[in-house]
């Protein structure tokens, strides 16, 4: 490793391998449990085998690393010459991973600093790769911090669900929210806030609230120079779809990612999610 401060993140931040690896940016799992088998997010479950499995609806849980498994890779990234580590996790709202984080922190072998970056996707990704850029220009771990944490909170997360069913099962949402949404046949639009997953509008058909869903975030890119990412699960013509449109419409578009989130955010939201965030630079 040739800098001294190293960036840690997990797998819910769905950064492309190559940046992933170019960037020297390390992953940590989290854990998604189907019919009882615990299996690491991003190399032992497909999100085809994970759709599949919601369709079926078996019984489908996460879980977080342990800080056992959080102190194996603080060590392994010292050992490779890092003198100092900034770990960038998905909101303490939606997981206990940076508890876990902060726990294998306190006995690294080199200084941890450990974010709650309030995100999660490609939210949380665009957090990572901007301390991995600061990082490569010499920054320390508070300057690399500091860069991670800008850049989360200029950052917007929109997601269309085809049902919040799934997210009251994971207790994502509440129980009354995901009730309403059944017995209005409307099609929930939900946003990141707070480091919480909220409602934003409700939209009568699915074809009218993916409409919507790009123009918020038409609207909230502006003129910016600014990073998009397209997530889905099992939908991706409706992904491919969206992100033509928004690189016609964004005037400030700078990189523009599509990709399908993994397992232990498509248990939460189901098959069918669509989430667009925008990222300023």
């Amino acid at each position: 490793m040739s800098r001294h401060v190293a960036i840690v993140t997990d797998s819910t931040a769905y950064l492309p391998p190559r940046t992933m690896e170019r960037h020297g940016i390390t992953s940590v799992p989290l854990t998604v449990v189907v019919g009882g088998q615990a299996l690491d997010e991003g190399t032992e479950i497909s999100t085809r085998s994970l759709a599949q499995a919601l369709q079926k609806r078996r019984p489908v849980t996460t879980s977080r690393p342990s800080p056992q498994v959080f102190a194996e890779h603080y060590r392994k990234v010292a050992e490779a010459g890092a003198t100092g580590i900034v770990s960038l996790h998905l909101s303490a709202e939606l997981s206990g991973t940076y508890d876990a984080a902060v726990l294998a922190a306190r006995e690294a072998p080199v200084p941890v600093r450990v974010v709650d970056t309030g995100m999660v996707a490609m939210a949380l990704g665009f957090s990572a790769l901007a301390a991995a850029e600061a990082a490569e220009t010499g920054s320390t771990v508070d300057e690399a911090v500091t860069a991670a944490e800008k850049r989360a909170g200029s950052t917007a997360a929109y997601f269309y669900v085809d049902t919040l069913d799934y997210l009251r099962r994971g207790g994502r949402i509440g129980a009354a929210q995901a009730l309403l949404g059944s017995a209005l046949a409307v099609k929930p639009l939900l946003q990141l806030e707070g480091g919480r997953i909220g409602p934003l509008e409700k939209v009568r058909t699915a074809s009218k609230a993916i409409a919507r869903l790009e123009e918020i975030a038409a609207d909230r890119a502006g003129g910016a120079q600014v990073d998009i990412a397209v997530h889905h699960l099992a939908a991706p013509d409706r992904a491919s779809a969206l992100a033509d449109r928004l690189r016609a419409r964004v005037p400030g578009l700078a990189d523009l990612h599509v990709s399908e989130v993994g397992a232990v955010i498509g248990a939460h939201t189901g098959p069918g999610l669509l989430g667009v965030v925008v990222s300023p630079r």
